[in-house]
């Protein structure tokens, strides 16, 4: 496709209106409108758009729903704004009861004219309800905006549209005036490979056309066939591993990655991050992306399996890569793509997807990317060791090591959001033991963490440790209670540093007036009382050795502990600064 134009008002139509040709939607049904405007120049000026209009909303709709039911096809209905979209609700319902896929558009006003009293503005923000099986609000039109954005979003509306469950999903568009403006001949950098080719910016692929079944045999489609050709053809490889379901999807990645000789970054949550000595795993991978050395090799292609990652760092690392082939691979059908570079979205069960791939990939040769890593990978561990090894005192950071250190094999860890789960994740020992990791990483609030603890451990049958920040602990102390008679007592490593630690690592921390009052946010206690409120046992170590005594101690007693560890929060920020500093001067050396 030939882009003309990077007046946003323009490109972002053209976009949508492409992106749904590409992914098999060809018939447009117009009713006449001002504020959709820019959506029917997209469809008059694309020479593969077929279009119908009609004055008619309702009567539009199901002339749409007619063709899906004719064709069982997405076709797309585009409407302006105000009652003209609510005309299309009657036709909504019954594709959504008969299952058939609809891509709706409705233009809309912008933001700041909703609840204005502004003529021909409805609030039409969710205005189908559960009739349809996807809906987005889409913003006004913005170069602030990466234009990959619109393409993603369209992409995973046609893939909701034609999940198990087919039917209608809505894309409300929102214009400012001018409607059509000014046309200027720039593209956007990140299109340039989308533009050169014919295919949809993100292409998805569902388990259930993993395998053909033929005379009671099965067979691996020649879907796995086109994936696996994709993987032989990425020079330097990655995988990349959020949250699995279990040892089962373990085991698949790391035969996976063996077969294909890729290194493995494994995110705390992944259950390869701890106690999982493969020499694929290069458990320290957020730290070696401290290093800016240009000369390392850049990825080519990653695979990504499983959930999010907690490191900013490696989406910091992707989003500068922006690599040819980024493949994820997730177990439900919601879009996972912050960065909008996913170029292939598979719907499976990691387990499944590894099993059926390792059979249509060749061997691996000798990887010089991945023998970098794994000595990157020792030199990190060693200055880590180091550099805690010299200081008897305990901080944050290293509570987080000593307890992934010192664990029990396949109890459990719950890692609370903020600054917990990314100091675990960022320093824990790999050399320790395998255990079970839980965390709220949904939405990554610090509410109910020790509620959730609770139930963990509960769930696990076994005895469990939950690493919290202090407000978190805070937010949650009445939950305390569920441990008078819980059956697995729960050790609680509560991080002291009296406030929201994590701010002080952020730019905003440079915001003298005003930092501790609005982010600091000091409260000025400790937890003793607390501890002795609920019956809990109580510890404040002063040093490592302190810690190890103290949580040893815990380990083996029948009743849940607390073990609060005391820290300054500027101690912490320069501790950890100190660290990264040495970790930087090593692959300066190294790479």
């Amino acid at each position: 496709m030939r882009l003309t134009s990077s007046n946003p008002n323009l490109l972002w139509p053209s976009l949508i209106i492409e992106e749904l040709i590409r992914n098999g939607v060809e018939y447009f049904c117009l009713a006449p409108g001002s504020r959709s405007s820019p959506l029917a120049v997209a469809v008059a000026t694309n020479p593969r758009a077929k279009s119908f209009v009609h004055f008619d909303e309702r009567a539009l709709a199901f002339h749409a729903l007619g063709y899906a039911s004719a064709t069982r096809k997405a076709c797309a209905v585009i409407t302006t704004s105000g009652t003209a979209a609510a005309n299309l609700f009657p036709a909504i319902i019954e594709a959504s009861k008969k299952k058939l896929p609809l891509v709706v558009l409705t233009a809309d006003r912008p933001p700041e004219l909703r609840y204005t009293g502004a003529n021909q503005t409805i609030d039409q923000v969710k205005i189908f309800g559960d009739y349809v099986r996807w809906q987005f609000d889409m913003p006004c039109p913005t170069t602030d905006i990466p234009a990959n954005f619109v393409l993603t979003t369209v992409d995973q509306a046609i893939f909701r549209a034609n999940g198990e469950l087919k039917g209608p999903v809505h894309i409300n568009c929102m214009y400012r005036e001018p409607l059509v403006g000014n046309n200027r001949g720039f593209v956007p950098a990140e299109l340039k490979r989308w533009q050169n080719a014919r295919t949809p910016y993100t292409s998805y692929f569902r388990s259930g056309d993993m395998y053909l079944y033929s005379k009671g045999k099965r067979y691996v489609s020649p879907e796995i066939n086109a994936i696996a050709e994709r993987i032989r053809g990425i020079k330097h490889g990655i995988i990349v591993v959020g949250k699995l379901a279990g040892e089962r999807e373990q085991k698949s990645v790391l035969a996976l990655a063996e077969k294909l000789n890729w290194p493995v970054f494994p995110d705390v949550t992944s259950g390869l991050r701890l106690g999982c000595r493969h020499k694929n795993v290069i458990s320290y991978f957020d730290q070696i992306l401290l290093g800016r050395d240009r000369s390392r090799p850049v990825p080519t292609g990653i695979l990504h399996l499983g959930g999010r990652i907690t490191s900013q760092r490696w989406y910091d690392y992707v989003e500068a890569a922006k690599p040819a082939h980024y493949i994820m691979v997730l177990n439900h059908p919601l879009r996972n793509d912050p960065l909008h570079g996913v170029t292939l979205r598979v719907q499976a069960r990691v387990d499944d997807f590894c099993d059926a791939l390792i059979k249509k990939v060749t061997n691996g040769k000798a990887n010089p990317f991945l023998s970098s890593l794994q000595k990157l990978n020792q030199q990190v561990d060693r200055t880590i060791e180091e550099y805690f090894g010299k200081k008897t005192e305990l901080s944050e950071a290293a509570a987080a090591r000593l307890v992934t250190r010192h664990i029990p094999a396949d109890s459990g860890l719950f890692l609370g959001n903020s600054l917990p789960i990314r100091e675990v994740d960022m320093y824990a020992d790999p050399k320790g033991k395998s255990v079970v990791i839980g965390a709220n990483r949904g939405a990554s609030g610090i509410d109910g963490t020790v509620a959730s603890a609770c139930g963990f451990a509960a769930g696990l049958g076994r005895a469990t440790t939950l690493i919290i920040g202090d407000l978190a602990f805070l937010y949650d102390l009445n939950s305390l209670a569920m441990l008078k008679n819980a059956p697995q007592p729960l050790i609680i490593v509560a991080l002291n540093n009296d406030g929201g630690g994590i701010f002080n690592f952020l730019p905003i921390s440079q915001f003298r007036d005003g930092f501790e009052k609005f982010f600091g946010t000091p409260h000025g206690l400790t937890f003793q009382a607390a501890a002795e409120m609920f019956d809990l046992n109580y510890a404040n170590p002063a040093t490592k050795d302190d810690f190890i005594r103290a949580y040893q101690v815990a380990l083996h007693s029948n009743t849940s502990t607390l073990i609060e560890v005391t820290s300054d929060r500027k101690q912490n920020v320069a501790l950890t600064k100190g660290l990264q500093e040495r970790i930087r001067k090593v692959l300066g050396e190294r790479l």
